[in-house]
């Protein structure tokens, strides 16, 4: 009889330890580009209900965040471009094995909705409608526009297009130009272009000039071994996940 008690005691003392392999809900604090912001708009509410954890998001431009990071600014998940998170790699302000490509996504034209879709068929019809643009605008210190001057500059047409384009320091600044009519087109990522009201994609840019701009996640030293932010990088990789990235115009980092 005492055994009996004994194994009975000892069951109830087991069943109200916690189980090891689960994690305990965490409210985790994220930032993230931009470029990824329509994606993990929806995802985040599912990885909520699914795993339990909390999620405090912060959007803004990756070379933003990432002067925010170095200045102390305390995150358990970072979403930028590669650069950035190389940086702060170097920096010691990311564990470098949590470094981890999540998409990838090209530029496109933006216009006013309900405005005549640009001829993006071919790099030449591509440089055809740059040059024949009565005004550009695009973000001045944002990755795409970055790029974008980059590419203009390459394919010889920066002295052409200086004198019309309107430098923006925001994505938003860019949908409210392109929807007054203060601007014939906008640059951005395809996926930032697809969240403004009053804006329509207009196409992605020809393949032959296409410029991607990479997200990268990666966990500050603190958090890399933390349970719920490995749950958060799985998750941000399975198919469910993939799925919606390329609802929002993107696609896995190859």
């Amino acid at each position: 009889m005492r055994i009996r008690f004994a194994l009975i005691a000892a069951a109830l003392v087991l069943a109200t330890v916690p189980v090891t392999n689960q994690s305990a809900p965490t409210a985790l604090t994220v930032v993230s580009s931009n470029g990824f912001q329509a994606a993990l708009e929806e995802l985040a509410p599912r990885f909520e209900r699914d795993k339990k954890h909390k999620l405090n998001v912060t959007y803004d431009l990756a070379a933003t965040l990432k002067q925010r990071i170095e200045s102390g600014m305390t995150f358990d998940l970072a979403v930028l471009t590669p650069a950035a998170i190389d940086d702060l790699i170097k920096s010691g302000k990311i564990a470098a094995a949590s470094r981890t490509p999540l998409a990838r996504v090209g530029l496109g034209l933006a216009v006013r909705a309900g405005a005549h879709k640009p001829d993006l068929t071919t790099a030449d019809a591509f440089k055809r409608t740059l040059a024949s643009a009565k005004s550009i605008t695009y973000v001045k210190e944002g990755a795409s526009g970055v790029a974008f001057a980059g590419l203009i500059e390459r394919i010889g047409l920066a002295d052409a297009l200086r004198p019309k384009t309107r430098l923006a320091a925001t994505r938003d600044e860019v949908g409210e130009i392109i929807s007054r009519g203060d601007a014939d087109l906008g640059v951005l990522p395809v996926s930032e272009i697809l969240t403004l009201r009053g804006v329509e994609l207009g196409g992605r840019f020809p393949a032959d000039v296409q410029t991607y701009i990479v997200m990268v996640a990666g966990a500050s030293p603190k958090s890399a071994q933390s349970p719920a932010v490995q749950e958060l990088v799985t998750f941000l990789l399975d198919a469910q996940s993939t799925s919606v990235i390329a609802a929002k115009g993107m696609e896995r980092a190859k």
